[in-house]
């Protein structure tokens, strides 16, 4: 017979009220409504509100607290992906937004749709906002952590004793910023993608995009987008390997500088106004000792990770969302029901070393991936082993992973129309509906113009 009442008395940390974070809550949830006894949930968050990334904000740097800003998101982001390919099990589109909409919603969108699942519970009671985990111990004796937080709007430094710890911060907020001779007398702008918050400065000017990588493509493709006069991506090994629209091409890695001049690897030199570096974040977590700390470069599998959720060595400390990603809210899902059922005792975890052999297994398959489609397929087989060890809504992972391959093909098809694409819910069967406006020629990324501006001019009289 299940013990319903196993977490009685328990205590349960959450670092973070991202989209990680808060399906670590949802799932505790879930099982809350089947009558099970909860433990004491306490999810510490440093802004002032949820969302992590997709809560954005115009400050860089430091917030008002004198805390690094965790966030990298900016003005005009639109899903990169279709949201049909993270659309939560629980909770779909469809039921939030009452009507279909289309396949590539703007940040405030995706926002508004985090925000409703989360809504329809007490989730906020769980949270405390404007709280930083300044450190954390375990007492191998107590079996305990001992967390050190910081309530930043009373400048009160207090502690927390819990049974699990999980850690939800995300790996994209603290920049990797390589160093170039010469750049220190660049008379432009300099910056990492995690401080850019807009195109609107770069209308008119030439731009130097150092990466390659997924942010590297979008925020050239939204500086070419919104005015800029000319963007250059800087690859170190590999080029995107778009067919670029007249305006934007690549060249391999920029050597040094002189003043506003680049030179790069194949002898070409250009002037510039601004220097976007979008090389990447580190893996940071300055409130772990180090023999709790996660050290992994970003890849589709962390090592150290259980699957990709258990810290080996300590499976009381969990890890959500490390991994990069290709699947992101239904990933988190599945991991924060897994992780649930063990704090819940409904899953028990093998032995450390036959935990050590299936880590291996996973990594040894993460070596041999060689393309994106390759990455795909990993991803899905990750998915599809999560779901099988819990009770997490199942979705057709099949169906997610042929959509993630056509958007591959829709974008070097043609990066600047993918987003004009629809695909179907493996949800609900809903067809996603076209968008008034092309994204190109769409400059207004606000949720009631892409929700109601259809609306409105349908009901534009007409004039005599």
């Amino acid at each position: 017979m299940i013990n319903k009442n196993v977490m009685k008395n328990k205590r349960v940390g959450i670092i973070g009220a991202g989209p990680s974070g808060l399906a670590q809550i949802r799932a505790f949830e879930a099982l809350k409504d089947q009558g099970y006894v909860m433990p004491e949930i306490i999810c510490f968050e440093k802004q002032e509100n949820w969302g992590g990334m997709w809560n954005y904000s115009w400050r860089t740097g430091v917030g008002k607290y004198g805390e690094p800003i965790h966030g990298s998101m900016y003005k005009y982001l639109w899903s990169n992906g279709p949201k049909e390919c993270l659309e939560f099990s629980d909770y779909s589109f469809d039921e939030h937004f009452k009507k279909p909409i289309s396949s590539y919603p703007p940040r405030p969108v995706l926002f508004d749709y985090i925000q409703g699942r989360i809504k329809k519970s007490n989730a906020r009671e769980y949270i405390r906002f404007d709280t930083t985990v300044r450190w954390v111990s375990f007492d191998e004796e107590t079996q305990k952590f001992s967390v050190v937080l910081d309530d930043l709007k009373i400048d009160k430094t207090y502690t927390e004793e819990l049974d699990f710890l999980v850690v939800a911060s995300g790996h994209f907020s603290t920049p990797n910023m390589p160093y170039f001779k010469g750049i220190e007398n660049f008379p432009g702008t300099v910056m990492h993608a995690h401080d850019f918050r807009g195109a609107d400065q770069f209308i008119d000017r030439n731009v130097l995009i150092i990466g390659s990588s997924y942010s590297a493509e979008d925020i050239g493709v939204q500086c070419y987008k919104h005015g800029s006069k000319s963007v250059t991506l800087s690859y170190r090994s590999n080029p995107i390997g778009i067919d670029w629209p007249e305006g934007i091409k690549e060249l391999p890695l920029v050597t040094h500088f002189e003043d506003d001049t680049a030179f790069f690897k194949d002898g070409t030199t250009e002037k510039y106004d601004a220097v976007i570096m979008c090389t990447g974040y580190k893996h940071k977590f300055p409130f772990l000792p180090d023999e709790l700390r996660l050290k992994t470069k970003n890849n589709l599998f962390p090592d150290q990770l259980y699957k990709g959720i258990f810290f080996n060595q300590l499976p009381q400390l969990i890890y959500l969302g490390m991994q990069d990603q290709y699947y992101t809210f239904n990933m988190f899902d599945a991991q924060a029901w897994v992780a649930r059922d063990f704090m819940m005792d409904r899953l028990e975890l093998p032995s450390e070393a036959e935990r050590r052999f299936d880590m291996d297994r996973w990594l040894k398959k993460n070596n041999e991936l060689e393309s994106s489609i390759d990455n795909v397929d990993f991803q899905s087989d990750y998915i599809k082993d999560l779901l099988a060890l819990s009770d997490y809504p199942h979705f057709s992972v099949d169906k997610v992973a042929e959509m993630f391959k056509e958007w591959l093909l829709d974008k070097e098809e043609d990066i600047l129309t993918y987003r004009d694409k629809t695909y179907q819910s493996v949800v609900t069967g809903t067809m996603a509906a076209q968008h008034h406006t092309d994204w190109m020629d769409e400059l207004d990324d606000s949720k009631e113009r892409y929700l109601y501006a259809a609306e409105e001019e349908e009901f534009i009289p007409e004039r005599i």
